[in-house]
């Protein structure tokens, strides 16, 4: 696919991370771009394909646009900007009295996206993305990976929607409109792999990075699970319960983590114990 060539002059620069930069246009509000690192062609191609499909399965995201490349060089997509939108964690931390409309919110959103069936031959099984990242991982021995690799094979397949990066901060809403965004790890499989990200975000990373990337303190963020994990598997399901369950799927995560620092991350390994 030729992408669209246009001129980083009709953009404002509006944040970044690591993977990119993120702008609006300058007279049409309702366009948004995110750019890729300066050599990366491929991957916007292929999130821009994936978020098609995505769309077009009838998941609640954002219209993807446009395959772009700007005047220097950088390659990227165009979406439809969702005027006036906010996630729930930057929700949750501006009104934090609303903590438990929020992550109520919040998880009906998930519920209803771990029970949508898609077509599985045109997204990847979250094992196959776990098995293809546990065989990249240099800080495992091959005994642990020969654990994580049964635990991960023992897991009950589910045909139904994984968002892959579930965090908080990625999901929008605004009025009654409710969307999944950043969907570029999309994959079908057992909704337990989500729910790790969730758990892992709010109760096992740090609390510096807690209040940078979702702006709260950890105390809250870990209200926000208290009340997220009620709504979701209902008031009869201890905590406890649910947190033991849960607890190896968000040590799994460590995969990503770790090949992203290129470093290990002992601190995340903790919760692998019931595993390794």
């Amino acid at each position: 696919m030729e992408p669209l060539k246009i001129t980083l002059n009709d953009y404002v620069l509006t944040g970044g991370g690591a993977n990119g930069e993120s702008f609006n246009h300058k007279t049409d509000p309702s366009i948004m771009l995110k750019l890729y690192l300066p050599g990366k062609i491929q991957q916007p191609l292929d999130e821009m394909n994936l978020a098609r499909k995505v769309y077009e399965a009838g998941i609640p995201t954002p219209e993807p646009g446009d395959y772009v490349v700007t005047d220097d060089g950088r390659y990227g997509i165009r979406f439809k900007r969702i005027m006036g939108k906010k996630s729930y964690s930057r929700a949750t931390g501006d009104e934090p009295e609303k903590v438990a409309q929020f992550a109520s919110d919040f998880a009906q959103m998930c519920l209803q996206l771990h029970a949508t069936h898609v077509d599985t031959t045109l997204f990847e099984n979250v094992k196959d993305r776990y098995y293809r990242l546990l065989k990249e991982n240099p800080f495992f021995t091959p005994a642990e990976k020969d654990k994580l690799a049964r635990f991960i094979a023992d897991t009950p397949d589910e045909d139904t929607a994984i968002h892959g990066d579930l965090q908080y901060s990625n999901a929008i809403f605004v009025g009654d409109q409710r969307y999944f965004i950043d969907l570029g790890d999309f994959c079908w499989g057992n909704h337990l792999f989500d729910l790790g990200m969730v758990y892992l975000c709010c109760c096992l990373s740090k609390e510096d990075f807690i209040i940078e990337t979702f702006h709260m303190p950890k105390a809250l963020s870990i209200r926000f699970w208290e009340c997220f994990a009620q709504a979701y598997f209902g008031t009869g399901v201890p905590l406890k319960e649910i947190e033991t369950m849960i607890l190896p799927y968000a040590g799994l995560k460590t995969l990503i983590v770790e090949r992203d620092s290129k470093r290990p991350k002992p601190e995340l390994r903790v919760a692998l114990k019931p595993i390794l």
